[in-house]
């Protein structure tokens, strides 16, 4: 099995047996998310706090 659908078969198995078709999906979408993120930081595609701070001021202006 691929290294995706072996994430997302253990993702799927670690929810609860009640567990509704979108909270999976919630769940999937998170874990994606977080790794999409962590991709990010390990490859410097990252944006400082003061960069955000003055474009988020100019926004004001």
């Amino acid at each position: 099995m691929s290294i995706a659908k072996d994430t997302m078969a253990d993702i799927i198995a670690r929810q609860p047996d009640d567990s509704s078709f979108d909270e999976i999906l919630r769940e999937l979408a998170y874990a994606r998310m977080i790794q999409r993120g962590l991709d990010d930081s390990a490859n410097g595609r990252t944006v400082t706090n003061d960069d955000i701070k003055r474009k988020v001021e100019s926004w004001r202006k």
